[in-house]
């Protein structure tokens, strides 16, 4: 039989809530990077490509530990927000942006596969009957792309449950306020006595991804069936 605490129960419900803010964060950049890198060539093109996919490399310690650098209170951008009263660093915003970049990659990758993949002509089509740019992302190639976003979606929604090294350095590990899933497992296993209670949020992990990983597949189909 599970049990859970108080503080598993918010550390489920803040991990959930993580997730989904980085996926719906990241969703909108996610589509106009995938564009601009599919349909628009430009100097240093190589250059982006490579800081998109840097995140996939680096250790997400690594990752975590320079986005402090950026948010910190000494940082860039954390200077300017602390100046105006806005704190970043250690609270659940923090996991969310760091979730957010980790999977940023995935998402981009997911929704250039789709866009690259549609057939020129009907884009070109659609250009030659006066449609502008914007109508044309709108009717033609937003909508051949949705598998490719929910895809990429999935994989960000995945890969923000399961994150833990970017997390820990820039948001902290505080029970009832930053402590996600992962983090929560880390201080059981810890701890004298933790296993039993670290296996059930391994569990309670491994469903949230397998629902999500099962809903994937179930839009794919109804999206196949569809065409």
């Amino acid at each position: 039989m599970l049990s859970f605490s108080p503080l598993d129960i918010d550390a489920i419900l803040l991990s959930a809530k993580v997730a989904v803010a980085a996926t719906l964060v990241a969703l909108p950049f996610g589509v106009a990077v995938a564009y601009v890198m599919s349909y628009r060539s430009f100097r240093g093109k190589t250059v982006v490509e490579v800081l998109l996919n840097l995140p996939l490399t680096l250790p997400p310690v690594v990752i975590g530990y320079l986005l402090l650098l950026l948010l910190g209170k000494k940082g860039w951008i954390g200077g300017m927000l602390d100046a105006a009263g806005i704190r970043i660093v250690f609270t659940w915003y923090a996991a969310v942006i760091a979730s957010a970049v980790v999977g940023f990659p995935l998402l981009v990758r997911s929704i250039r596969i789709a866009m690259e993949s549609i057939d020129e002509r009907l884009i070109q089509a659609s250009r030659t009957l006066g449609a502008r740019w914007s109508d044309t992302l709108a009717t033609v190639i937003l909508p051949l792309s949705l598998r490719g976003i929910v895809a990429g979606s999935s994989l960000m929604f995945g890969r923000s449950l399961g994150e833990f090294g970017a997390t820990i350095i820039i948001a902290g590990n505080i029970p009832g306020v930053t402590q996600t899933i992962p983090l929560a497992v880390y201080d059981y296993v810890s701890s004298p006595g933790g296993e039993e209670a670290a296996l059930t949020l391994c569990l309670v992990s491994a469903g949230l991804s397998l629902l999500v990983l099962f809903f994937h597949e179930y839009l794919a189909r109804r999206m196949t069936r569809r065409d």
